[in-house]
């Protein structure tokens, strides 16, 4: 058996929506077991996600639930507690009373060796031929009465807003107000404790207490297993303590507690003040000291203290683990689901380091366990704000099953479940649906993990924009203070990432190019677009949010959807330019510094558009050819112009984005500071 899912429900920034994390699923934990090896990563529940959006709380909250059981009025959403102290002034009738819940899903293998006595009681009629199962865990009020009595005399003292809900949360705190209670998927009370089913080791994030903590940790561990080596011969090594401090004691009677007697007789009688120093030498005193940890660089041995934070993280994790398999014993682990979570294994481990824990975090669990002969079957559970992480355990999976993506929406955690078929839909040719996922998962590594603790996202379609855009992000006031990543996709491939960015609900401002389809005399003749009634895109983005149709006349100035904003050239000084350097050569054709820098970069090109003008107003007349001219040169060109405005003193003389690109930025702004 294995656990399955979590509803957390009123826990801190929690509530009663999209309130569902998912663990392994059945079919790969089957495999997992099933196999040779005990295939760790692959199955590993991933919960990402940026800072304080609520990763934490999920551990804590089974924590809680299965090793301490104290909640408090600090636990409970202070939304939903608001919530309910308005309807207590308001209402008369009965309300509803706080309450924490907890949905905990069990899956149940097929012919397995598990022993699930204690399911039973939560086994309803419905369950029989099911392989998964519900228990409901509850924290709630033992005498809703008596509580709501107590709350009313709260509400009807004349008290400021902020003392009353004081006073309310310490209602919640008085002892024996709350209980936990159990119930089947029916309803029906159970009498039950979590500690019997569950088992749940949590090793936190950057444990390291001092400079001596890997000796400490490794002391336990080995004073642990000399005490387990030794039970049977204890009474010989006591003997041999024993000796030791007779022998000991003897030394410091000749040598010391002689001469002070001596010494205390000259002022006082011995009758009344004596010494007696004695060996104290245990068991305890002599485990505790008896490890000092050292690491082994070039045969030489170097002192705890020069140990790396990434390095010693990593052994405190491994320490950890070690001590974890040492003491739970093997018949226990086929009678509960055993659950193992690290939180944010990647503190102070450059991304290499985190990729390949990620990766061989398998090995390390195997290794320990052959070298125990212990069958176990443990699920493992990691929290993490970490792109590479994210990308090893995709690649290591080949997968985005078993990864929980947790955000912050209207100031409640929002859990996304990540899964191959909601991320790339069965709704396309199964080739190519292969395909776009293959795509997506290799992209992903490359290019974009980032996105999964982004504020906002921008693709672009070209290095251009790509290059320009961040400078534009870094001057612009509602953007600059946000961690917003620009990401270079191809337009016939960006198409593949809308789903995943619908799901992931971060505003997503998508650059991308009308691409009107020109015949060949109209690419060699270098026309300038004044007119798009029949004219047709060749962008597949366009031609998919317009109704897939590719006739330009048909789209509308902007495409919304969702978290999604679509930008695209509109005409612009009386043109409509096909591409991100047409529409700013077209914006900024009378600017200096762009035309200096077209200057340098196309000399003949540019002198043969000018002509002996001063008139900035043919390179507007050109700009498809320019465009055209640059198509090889795009890189430079963005490079040049950078150059250009990291230097230039005067903020007035830089060239401002095209209008398509301004209202997206406009959007994005929008999104990400609300009505401020």
């Amino acid at each position: 058996m294995y656990l399955k899912s979590l509803r957390i429900s009123n826990f801190r920034k929690f509530g009663l929506e999209n309130n569902k994390i998912e663990f392994v699923d059945t079919k790969s934990y089957q495999e997992q077991k099933q196999g040779k090896d005990i295939n760790i990563a692959p199955t590993t529940t991933l919960i990402v996600g940026k800072n304080n959006s609520g990763k934490t709380t999920i551990i804590n909250a089974l924590d809680k639930l299965i090793n301490k059981g104290d909640f408090k009025a600090n636990d409970f959403n202070f939304s939903y507690l608001k919530k309910l102290l308005e309807l207590y002034k308001e209402t008369t009738g009965k309300v509803e009373t706080p309450y924490l819940q907890f949905n905990i899903g069990i899956g149940i293998e097929e012919n397995s060796n598990d022993l699930i006595t204690n399911l039973v009681p939560f086994m309803v009629l419905d369950d029989v031929d099911k392989s998964e199962l519900e228990i409901i865990a509850r924290f709630e009020l033992e005498d809703e009465e008596t509580f709501i009595r107590d709350v009313k005399k709260i509400i009807g003292n004349e008290l400021p807003e902020r003392i009353r809900f004081k006073k309310f949360l310490d209602l919640i705190d008085e002892p024996k107000r709350f209980t936990i209670n159990y119930y089947n998927a029916s309803g029906e009370a159970v009498k039950f404790n979590i500690n019997n089913l569950i088992e749940l080791r949590a090793i936190k994030a950057n444990n390291i207490e001092n400079e001596n903590s890997l000796s400490k940790a490794f002391s336990t561990i080995i004073k642990y297993r000399f005490k387990t080596l030794i039970k049977e011969g204890e009474q010989e090594l006591d003997r041999s303590i024993n000796g030791i401090n007779e022998t000991l004691t003897q030394i410091v009677t000749e040598k010391h507690t002689k001469n002070i007697n001596e010494s205390l007789g000259k002022i006082e009688s011995t009758d009344k003040i004596k010494v007696y120093l004695s060996a104290d030498l245990s068991f305890h005193t002599l485990i505790n000291n008896l490890i000092k940890y050292e690491y082994i660089e070039q045969d030489n041995n170097i002192p705890e203290s020069q140990f790396g934070l990434g390095y010693t993280n990593l052994m405190m994790i491994i320490a950890d683990l070690i001590d974890y398999m040492e003491k739970y014993p093997e018949s226990a682990f086929n009678s509960k689901v055993n659950l193992i979570s690290i939180e944010e294994p990647e503190t102070f481990m450059h991304p290499q380091m985190q990729e390949l824990f990620m990766k061989n975090i398998n090995d390390a669990i195997a290794a320990l366990l052959e070298s125990k002969n212990k069958n176990v079957n443990s699920q493992l559970i990691i929290t993490t704000h970490s792109s590479h992480l994210l990308n090893s355990k995709i690649h290591t999976g080949n997968t985005f099953n078993n990864i929980n993506y947790v955000t912050t929406k209207d100031s409640h955690t929002h859990v996304v479940n990540l899964h191959d078929d909601i991320v790339v839909p069965k709704n396309s040719k199964t080739k190519e649906r292969e395909n776009n996922l293959k795509f997506l998962k290799k992209h992903i590594k490359y290019k974009v993990s980032e996105l999964f603790f982004s504020d906002a996202i921008i693709f672009v379609e070209g290095v251009t924009e790509e290059t320009l855009l961040k400078y534009y992000i870094d001057q612009t006031e509602g953007l600059k203070k946000h961690y917003i990543s620009v990401f270079n996709i191809d337009g016939a491939h960006g198409l593949v990432y809308h789903e995943l960015i619908k799901l992931l609900q971060v505003p997503a401002l998508i650059i991308t190019d009308l691409d009107i389809k020109r015949d060949k005399k109209e690419k060699e003749l270098y026309v300038q677009i004044t007119d798009i009634e029949n004219r047709l895109s060749t962008n597949n983005t366009i031609k998919s949010y317009n109704n897939n149709s590719d006739k330009l006349n048909r789209l509308s100035e902007k495409i919304e959807i969702e978290n999604m904003y679509i930008a695209y050239q509109g005409k612009t000084e009386g043109y409509y330019p096909t591409s991100f350097e047409e529409a700013f050569i077209l914006t900024n054709f009378n600017n200096t510094l762009m035309n200096k820098v077209l200057g340098k970069m196309k000399p003949e090109i540019y002198k043969e558009v000018m002509g002996e003008s001063t008139d900035f107003s043919n390179i507007k007349e050109k700009s498809y050819k320019l465009q055209r001219k640059l198509s090889n040169n795009k890189s430079d060109f963005a490079n040049e112009l950078l150059y250009a405005y990291i230097v230039e003193s005067t903020k007035d003389s830089i060239p401002v984005l095209p209008k398509y690109i301004k209202d997206g930025l406009s959007w994005l702004i929008k999104k990400l500071e609300g009505d401020r």
